[in-house]
């Protein structure tokens, strides 16, 4: 079975935003096949299925960072703030659009979703192991550093005696 939208390109529109992974309502529009302004017709009519968790507004200043950092055009004229879902928020979006086209999109994005967090923890197993690689690594090096401090030690010349100047009395 063809995939309806390739996961590539579901993945390049998930951002980070106060420390959640959203998806902004215009990127969401062109994957249901429906106007922004009728996806957020749809969510103001159901404002109960959509908690600030959900589904938030950008502020302005966050906008204008969107702006520089995921070159968001500036033409266009938007005239309100774009509103972004979270993973539950784009959820619910299938039983408001109620389409089938919305469920089949819907499916797609739970998958990048799920596999985003496969990959995460992935990374969180990697990067526990490494740190425990390190504490071992800096628990050994005092004893490195004991081992090559008793080698020089043996490659050093002995010292020689010092030699006395002057004149001394027998005994």
């Amino acid at each position: 079975m063809k995939e309806l939208i390739p996961p590539e390109r579901i993945e390049r529109n998930i951002y980070l935003i106060r420390g959640q992974k959203v998806m902004f309502d215009k990127d969401l529009a062109i994957l249901y096949a429906v106007t922004t302004a009728n996806l957020n017709k749809a969510v103001t009519r159901n404002p109960g299925r959509f908690p600030d968790d959900f589904s938030f507004k950008l502020t302005a200043s966050e906008f204008r960072n969107s702006i520089f950092h995921f070159g968001t055009s500036r033409w266009g004229g938007t005239r309100k703030m774009p509103r972004v879902f979270t993973e539950q928020g784009i959820a619910m979006l299938s039983s408001v659009l109620r389409s089938e086209r919305a469920i089949q999109v819907n499916i797609a994005i739970m998958r990048v979703f799920v596999r985003l967090r496969e990959i995460l923890s992935t990374h969180k197993e990697l990067a526990h192991k490494l740190r425990l690689l390190e504490t071992r690594i800096d628990k050994y090096d005092h004893q490195i550093q004991s081992i090559f401090d008793a080698i020089n030690q043996l490659i050093s010349p002995p010292e020689k005696p010092k030699r006395h100047i002057g004149f001394y009395p027998e005994p």
